[in-house]
C-alpha cells in the first residue's frame, strides 16, 4: 500500500486549518495588484522558483513509469542491462530531485525572506511616522500583530501558497494524464470513492479552521495578558491589590481551552490521517484486484498495474489541498490587505517637499493666534488596531482657542493652570507631536510646519514627568541623543544632571542595565538620566513638562539642581509645578479652559488677581515657608471656596 506523502499531507492539513470564513471576506479592489507590485523585485526569483517545481513534478510523475518500465521491459523480458540502466535512471532522478529541492527551498527562502524584510522594513518605518494620538488609541499587540502574524501570512502567498498551488495542480494533471493513459477503465474506478473521501475532509476542515481561529484568539489574549501583567507596573500593580490568585485563574481558564483545542485538533488531525489512508487503501484495493484479474487475463501488464498504485500515493494529497484553494490564496490576500490597510493610514505630521532647516543658534518660540482640536479618531487610527467594530464617531472638541504668546531666546516661561488647561497639550505642539488646527508656531519666525523634522528634533528637547528610558544600558540611553558622543562627553552629561557619582559608583557604571522602562532607578534617578540625555542632545529649546511632580524632596532638589544646568542659556518653556520654578520664570502664561488668561511675572500677576492669584494661594503658598511667613494674615479657602484676588493680594500688602 502507498501511503500518501508526507509532504502532501502537512500541505492539506495547513490547508484544512485555514480560516473558512475567509472565503466571505471584503478585499479592496486593487489589493492583487499591489501584492504583485511588492513582489515585483523578486520576479526573477520566482520564475526560477515555479521551473524548479514544475521540473520537481515531472520528476515525481517520471519514476512510476520507470518502474513499469523495469518490470515488463526488464524483469518480465529478462533484460538484465536494460534493468541497471533503468535503476540507475531512478537513482540519478531521485539524485536531481533533491538537488532540485535544495535550489527550490533556496529560492523559496529568498522570496519568503525578502517580501518578510521589505514589508517588516516598511510597516515599522510607516508607524514610526505616525502621530501620538495613533498610538493613544491602538493596541501595542495588534500592531505587533501586522509586524508578525499578518506579515508572514502575506509572504505566504509568494512561497507555501503558490508552491503548493502551482505544485499541486501540476501533479494532479501529470498524474491523472499519466493514469488514464495507462488504463482510464481503473482511473476512473479508484476516482469514485474521491467523494467519499473529499466530503468528510471538508467537513473536518470547518471544524479545524473554527477552533483553530478560537486558538489564535485565545493565545493572544493570554499574550496580551502575559505583557501587561509581566511589565513592571502591571506586576506592581497586582501585587499591591493583592490579586495574583486571580489572575492566575483568568490565564488558566484561557490555558486550559488551548489545551483542549490542542487536543481536539490531534484527534481531528489524526482522523483526516485516517481517512487519507483508508482512501488511498481501497483506492489500491481497487486497482490490485481489478487491475490483477485483467493481468491473469493478460489484457494489463504487472509493470502498469504497478505504476497506476503508485500513482494513487501521490493523488489524494494534491486533490484534498486544491478542494481548499479558495481559503488559501483569500488568507494570503486578508494577510496583505491588513499590511496595506496600516500602510494607506497617511501620518498626520508630514515634511514637507520644500522644508528647510532651523539654524542651530538661540532660538526665540513665537505663539500666534494657535488653535488646537485633538484628530478624530478615523483621521489617525483604525478599527481593527483599536479592537473594536467600529471607530469612535464622536467629534472631538477644540481645547485650545487663539494662544498668543512669545518666548524671547534664552528666556524661560512658566505654563500655569488648573488641571485641563491645555498646558501639556501645549508644550506637545513645539516638537510637533501634534501639529496645530489654526495659527502657527514659529522658531526664529520659521513656522515648525515649514521646517524639516530633523532640524526642529535638533532644536527641540523634552523631559516628562515619567521620562522613559530602555531596557538597556545608561550608555545606551545616552547615546541615544547623540550616538557618537564620547566618553568624556557623557560624563560631562551625567555631571550636569547631578548624577555622576551615582553612575560612579555602580560596579558596572555606564554599562549598568537600567531595566523596564528605567524602574531599577528611583524616580529621581530616572530623571536626572533623563535630563543628562537632554544635555548629551544640547538642544535650543527645552520643555519641561512637570519633571519634578512626582518626586520627594530630597529627589526634587537635585533634580531642580540638575534642570538648572538644562535651562542655562536655552529658551524653554516650563509646566510649573512648584513655587520656586514659577519664581525664576522671565514670564508667566496662565492658561484656563485652553485660553491665555494673563501674561505677567510673579510680582505682576498677584498684583492683578485673577486666576494665577487663585492658584497661588491655593497650590503654591504653601510650598515656600518665607511666602507662608508674609502672609500669615490670610485664611485658606474653607470647603473648596477659591480665595478671591483680593484676599490674596490684601495679605501680601498687609504683611509688608
Amino acid at each position: 500500500m502507498n501511503q500518501p506523502g508526507g509532504a502532501a499531507f502537512a500541505m492539506a492539513m495547513r490547508s484544512m486549518r485555514r480560516d473558512d470564513t475567509l472565503k466571505s471576506a471584503h478585499i479592496r479592489p486593487g489589493t492583487a495588484k499591489r501584492m504583485m507590485r511588492f513582489a515585483a523585485p523578486y520576479k526573477r526569483t520566482l520564475a526560477w522558483f515555479l521551473i524548479l517545481i514544475v521540473f520537481d513534478s515531472l520528476i515525481g510523475v517520471a519514476n512510476p513509469l520507470l518502474y513499469r518500465a523495469i518490470i515488463n521491459n526488464g524483469i518480465i523480458d529478462k533484460n538484465a542491462h536494460l534493468i541497471v540502466v533503468l535503476a540507475i535512471v531512478v537513482a540519478l532522478l531521485a539524485l536531481g530531485d533533491a538537488v532540485l529541492s535544495i535550489f527550490e527551498r533556496y529560492a523559496s527562502a529568498k522570496v519568503g525572506e525578502g517580501l518578510i524584510y521589505d514589508m517588516r522594513s516598511k510597516v515599522f518605518a510607516h508607524i514610526q511616522e505616525m502621530p501620538v494620538a495613533f498610538f493613544t488609541r491602538t493596541q501595542t499587540g495588534a500592531l505587533i500583530s501586522r509586524l508578525n502574524n499578518d506579515v508572514l501570512g502575506a509572504q505566504s502567498a509568494f512561497t507555501n501558497t503558490l508552491s503548493s498551488v502551482v505544485s499541486n495542480l501540476l501533479t494532479v494533471v501529470l498524474v491523472l494524464g499519466a493514469m488514464f493513459f495507462l488504463s482510464w477503465q481503473i482511473t476512473l474506478a479508484s476516482l469514485v470513492i474521491v467523494p467519499l473521501f473529499i466530503l468528510p475532509a471538508k467537513w473536518v476542515g470547518r471544524k479545524l479552521s473554527a477552533i483553530t481561529r478560537e486558538s489564535y484568539n485565545l493565545n493572544a489574549s493570554m499574550t496580551n495578558t502575559m505583557t501587561e501583567r509581566f511589565n513592571v507596573a502591571g506586576a506592581v500593580l497586582v501585587k499591591l491589590f493583592g490579586r495574583p490568585e486571580h489572575e492566575l485563574g483568568n490565564f488558566q481558564s484561557r490555558a486550559a481551552r488551548v489545551r483542549d483545542i490542542g487536543i481536539t485538533q490531534a484527534m481531528y488531525s489524526r482522523f483526516f490521517f485516517v481517512a487519507l489512508i483508508l482512501t488511498a487503501s481501497i483506492a489500491t484495493a481497487i486497482v490490485y484486484g481489478w487491475g490483477g484479474v485483467l493481468a491473469v487475463k493478460g489484457e494489463l501488464t504487472v509493470g502498469t498495474l504497478v505504476a497506476l498504485t503508485a500513482y494513487l500515493g501521490r493523488l489524494y494529497g494534491p486533490l484534498t489541498s486544491l478542494s481548499n484553494i479558495q481559503v488559501d490564496i483569500m488568507t494570503a490576500l486578508v494577510s496583505f490587505d491588513r499590511v496595506f490597510e496600516v500602510l494607506d493610514l497617511e501620518p498626520m505630521i508630514k515634511q514637507n517637499e520644500e522644508a528647510i532647516e532651523l539654524p542651530d543658534v538661540e532660538a526665540s518660540i513665537d505663539f500666534d493666534h494657535v488653535d488646537f482640536t485633538y484628530p478624530s479618531a478615523k483621521e489617525v487610527s483604525l478599527a481593527s488596531l483599536e479592537s473594536v467594530a467600529v471607530l469612535d464617531s464622536k467629534v472631538p472638541q477644540q481645547v485650545l482657542f487663539d494662544v498668543s504668546f512669545r518666548v524671547e531666546p534664552g528666556e524661560m516661561v512658566a505654563l500655569v493652570g488648573p488641571s485641563g488647561a491645555g498646558k501639556t497639550t501645549l508644550s506637545s505642539l513645539i516638537p510637533r507631536l501634534y501639529d496645530v488646527t489654526g495659527g502657527a508656531i514659529r522658531i526664529n519666525g520659521v513656522d515648525i510646519r515649514e521646517a524639516t523634522l530633523a532640524s526642529l528634533n535638533k532644536m527641540v528637547g523634552v523631559v516628562t514627568q515619567d521620562a522613559h528610558l530602555f531596557h538597556d544600558t545608561i550608555r545606551a540611553n545616552l547615546l541615544y541623543a547623540k550616538p557618537d558622543a564620547t566618553e568624556e562627553e557623557m560624563y560631562e552629561a551625567l555631571s550636569g544632571a547631578q548624577i555622576l557619582d551615582l553612575v560612579e559608583s555602580l560596579e558596572d557604571g555606564l554599562d549598568t542595565v537600567v531595566g523596564d522602562r528605567g524602574y531599577r532607578l528611583s524616580g529621581g534617578e530616572k530623571q536626572r538620566i533623563a535630563i543628562a540625555r537632554l544635555l548629551l542632545k544640547a538642544p535650543k529649546i527645552v520643555v519641561l513638562d512637570e519633571a519634578t511632580a512626582h518626586l520627594d524632596s530630597e529627589s526634587e532638589l537635585q533634580v531642580q539642581e540638575a534642570l538648572r544646568q538644562a535651562l542655562k542659556g536655552r529658551s524653554s518653556i516650563v509646566i510649573a509645578h512648584r513655587l520656586s520654578t514659577i519664581r525664576e520664570a522671565s514670564k508667566i502664561v496662565v492658561l484656563e479652559k485652553g485660553h491665555v488668561v494673563q501674561v505677567g511675572t510673579h510680582d505682576q500677576l498677584l498684583q492683578q488677581g485673577g486666576l494665577y492669584a487663585e492658584l497661588y494661594a491655593i497650590q503654591f503658598a504653601s510650598q515656600s515657608s518665607e511666602t507662608d511667613s508674609t502672609i500669615t494674615n490670610y485664611q485658606a479657602p474653607i470647603d473648596g471656596d477659591s480665595a478671591t484676588p483680593s484676599q490674596v493680594v490684601g495679605a501680601i500688602d498687609h504683611s509688608s
